[in-house]
Formats: C-alpha cells, structure tokens, sequence
C-alpha cells in the first residue's frame, strides 16, 4: 500500500498549524510570566544554582517530601525571595534553587540554613554552578549566530544544487522543526519547569543539520523522477518520490530516536532536556521533509507550471539518494 502524502496534504498542514501555534501561544504566555520566551538556565542568564537531596539513610529525614514553603521562608530571611525553587524527584526529596550570583559563604550559609529547616543533605548529590551574566549573554548570542548561520549556508547550498524554491521549501520545514521543538519547551517550561541551557542550542543545530538532509534525499529522488517520467505530473513524482525513500527515511529515523531514548532514561539529569530536544526535532524532521517539505513544493509547482522542469537547474546531477 503506497501512501498518498498529496491527498491528504491539508490534514498534514493542519497539524503542524496547530502545534506550532500552541507553541506559539505558551512562548506568549511564557514571555508575560518571566520575560522570555522559554525558560533560560544559568547558562544565559548567568546566577547561582543549588540543587540538594535529603540523606535518606539518616532516621526519620524523608518522612515527608520538603516543604516549599519553608524553602520559601529561608530564602526570604535571605533577600532571596525572588530566587526560583522547584521540588525534585518522585518522592519530592530533592530541591532546585536557582538565584543571584552568591560568594562561598553565602552559600554555606543558605546551605546551612536550608539543612535546619528542611533536613539534613547528602554531600554526595549536592550541586553548586555559578555563571557570570556577561558570559552568559555571550553564549546565548553566540547560540543564536550559529543558527543564522546555519540557516544561511542551508539556503545557499539547496540554491545551488536545486533551484530557489526548493531551498525555500527547505527552509520553511526546517523553520517548521525548530518551533516545534522550542514550542514543545516553552509549554514544559510552563508545566514543569523545563529549563534551556547551551546544550539546547547544539540540540536545535544537530536537528536542522538531521533534517534538511532527509529533505535532500526527498528532493534528489523527485528531480530523478522527473526526469525518468516527463509525462507525470508534480503530484504523482512528489508521491513516488515519498514512497521510494519512505523506508529509509523511516528505518533511519527509528534508529536514531531508539538511541536518544536510551539516552533520555539511562543518561543522567544533565543530558535529559538535551535528548528529549533531539528526540522531537528528529520526529518532526522526518515529519516535515515526508510531509511538509514535499507536499508544499508539489502545491507551488502546480501553481506555477512553468518552473517545474528539474532539469534546468543550476547545480551538476547527483546521483539519487536512497
């Protein structure tokens, strides 16, 4: 059975519109609550961050989860009342604090004072980053010149081994990939917390590199087609193409994602967020070059018939991709 991405193309489009605007809508939300689209780790905006555990092998020290509020009321006594404090693990013995920049004996003493109230800490889980906000606006800027960058030489070298607008098209599934992701991030940073690091940055570079590359093959496989069938229109080559290049695509897809789960449940806390991010990039990848990527180029095609001769474009044949 050959599946018809044509046919059902608004169905395709449909579900992207309404993911990216859901996404969308929490970036808004999120935007209104802290001033920034999603939720920004130390990394960008550069403080201190303490994450403790009680130490269950002492008697009687988890018999009940911390209580935020006496979390709170420390932090307050403290001119810390502003800091951001969330309640880890699934029995709740863990807390994440993440405040001003602090000297070692500001944190000895919130560490302390903490330890009193709450219950005693293991050393063992104990956490203290501290980053300066000057580099932490560098590594968000650096971040996001990486991304144009990025973006930049994408449209040049689809511009030259295909034509204008299948670079366009690639470019708008790439667009499509990347705001899913960071629209998936800005609603777990609303339910849960979730907060973006620089890991995040490498996660979105590592997907459009994944994705544009399916397109390519995608792309590679309707210009072959075009080819060896003149006579078939842009709807049944865009829908052979898919379906000759659907089993890679999916067969690769499927590795890749199998490895990124192992690595979001065994990998520890520091590389989570960064496997869950690839995890979705990669599947809406797949997603956009199978059924955005192609269905709109067949719909810009139909609409202009005469630039959809394949073979006067710029760029020396290359053998099709499978």
């Amino acid at each position: 059975m050959k599946l018809s991405v044509i046919k059902q193309r608004s169905l395709w489009w449909t579900i992207s519109a309404v993911v990216i605007v859901s996404g969308l809508i929490a970036m808004l939300v999120s935007w209104q609550q802290i001033g920034a689209p999603l939720r920004p780790s130390l990394d960008f905006v550069g403080g201190t961050r303490l994450q403790f555990e009680l130490d269950c092998s002492q008697p009687n020290n988890c018999d009940r989860p911390i209580d935020l509020a006496v979390a709170r009321d420390v932090l307050a006594k403290r001119g810390l009342g502003n800091s951001s404090i969330q309640i880890l693990g699934d029995e709740l013995h863990a807390i994440s604090i993440r405040t001003v920049p602090l000297e070692v004996e500001q944190r000895t003493q919130l560490q302390t004072a903490l330890s009193e109230n709450i219950g005693a800490f293991a050393p063992a889980s104990t956490q203290i980053d501290t980053v300066g906000p000057t580099i932490g606006r560098q590594l968000l800027t650096s971040g996001l010149l990486a991304l144009v960058v990025s973006f930049a030489g994408i449209i040049v070298y689809l511009s030259l081994r295909f034509q204008f607008d299948y670079a366009f098209f690639a470019i708008v599934a790439l667009f499509h990939d990347v705001l899913v992701t960071v629209g998936a991030f800005a609603i777990l940073g609303l339910v849960q917390g979730t907060e973006v690091d620089s890991l995040f940055i490498v996660a979105l570079l590592t997907i459009v590199g994944f994705s544009v590359n399916d397109t390519v093959v995608i792309y590679d496989r309707i210009r072959e087609n075009l080819k060896l069938h003149p006579d078939y229109s842009i709807n049944q080559v865009v829908d052979e193409a898919v379906n000759q290049t659907l089993t890679r695509s999916l067969n690769t897809t499927l590795t890749v994602l199998l490895t990124l789960s192992a690595i979001f449940l065994f990998g520890g806390e520091t590389l989570k967020n960064f496997a869950l991010a690839l995890i979705i990039g990669f599947a809406m990848g797949a997603y956009s070059s199978i059924f955005i990527a192609s269905t709109l180029l067949a719909w810009w095609r139909n609409r202009h018939p005469g630039g959809s001769n394949l073979a006067t474009t710029n760029s020396t044949d290359v053998e099709p991709m499978t």
